[in-house]
């Protein structure tokens, strides 16, 4: 009896450790990722990273790359997220981008699926990081 429920919990362990390791090591940036990302990013200043910001700040959304999607509030404040693993299929802007989320926030931790725009089958999938505010440097106090 006490086999059965060793071999029971074994198998679903088994599974999870034949995935693997996930590879979080973010893709290098393009030259044209690279070139959107400081354009965005010119004369702002990094501040404290957050957990969450208001999904009223956070609806003019920027996909850098597979790895980091920029959360524009306004030409003053740009929150820059680097997703806790990459997201493939993000950077090219042909899918849908669903948030999973609760409340009224974006929050680290918060998953984005992806929808192909055509067929609706589901792609990639990933979780949000912590939200770096950069701020032109006025702003700053």
């Amino acid at each position: 009896m006490h086999m059965f429920k060793f071999a029971a919990l074994a198998l679903p362990l088994s599974l999870v450790a034949a995935c693997g390791q996930i590879d979080r090591t973010p893709v290098p940036l393009t030259e044209k990722q690279s070139a959107m990302l400081m354009k965005e990013l010119d004369g702002k200043v990094a501040g404290k990273p957050v957990n969450c910001i208001s999904d009223f700040s956070a609806n003019n959304t920027i996909r850098v790359s597979d790895d980091i999607l920029l959360y524009r509030v306004s030409s003053r404040l740009v929150y820059k997220n680097n997703l806790r693993s990459s997201c493939r299929g993000l950077a090219s802007d042909n899918d849908i981008m669903v948030s999973e989320q609760f409340g009224g926030q974006k929050c680290r931790g918060d998953i984005i699926r992806l929808v192909d725009r055509n067929s609706g089958i589901p792609g990639g999938f990933c979780s949000l990081g912590d939200f770096v505010p950069y701020r032109a440097e006025k702003d700053r106090d």
